[in-house]
């Protein structure tokens, strides 16, 4: 009887906490929120104007983007004119050498990705906003650049698409 009453206490609990989350907006356990009235989200395609072009960097990064909220919101994605809307386009792509050696030559070299991306929040303009995101990473000058290149850029456009997100839905 005992265990009985603590389970059904245990339940009653459970209930009580979901329903306060609910009711205070949309709250998703990645740290979101979102205003209770927004549905949508659209993410538009972010343009390579970097001097430098790497043909898939622009389709790699906005399905990243798209990917991370629908997969962290309960919001549909559309095309255009979402509640949440974000736009903008990647201002630059390079290679740099860093750390430079006695005999003026590069130990590491630098790959770095800046965007700049517009949020749009039909429901709290107050949070809209225009920023430049940069993300980097540093590799031996001895690796090839084109065996990493891939790897690489999937996990600058991971972090460039947390750091949008974050931004964007992440009120801490």
């Amino acid at each position: 009887m005992r265990h009985q009453y603590r389970f059904l206490l245990s339940i009653i609990f459970f209930a009580l906490v979901v329903i306060a989350f609910s009711s205070c907006g949309v709250y998703s356990f990645t740290g979101a929120s979102i205003p209770a009235e927004a549905k949508t989200v659209s993410v538009q395609y972010f343009p390579n104007r970097a001097m430098l072009i790497e043909p898939t960097l622009s389709s790699i990064f906005t399905n990243i983007l798209r990917d991370q909220f629908t997969g962290q919101t309960n919001l549909e994605m559309v095309d255009r004119n979402g509640d949440l809307a974000i736009e903008g386009e990647i201002t630059d792509y390079k290679i740099t050498p860093v750390a430079i050696q006695s005999d003026q030559t590069a130990a590491q070299n630098r790959l770095t990705i800046v965007i700049n991306a517009r949020f749009t929040n039909k429901y709290e303009p107050d949070k809209d906003f225009e920023t430049k995101f940069t993300q980097f990473y540093d590799y031996a000058s001895t690796d090839d650049l084109n065996s990493i290149k891939e790897q690489l850029i999937d996990e600058l456009c991971t972090n460039l698409a947390q750091d949008v997100f974050d931004k964007a839905v992440i009120n801490w």
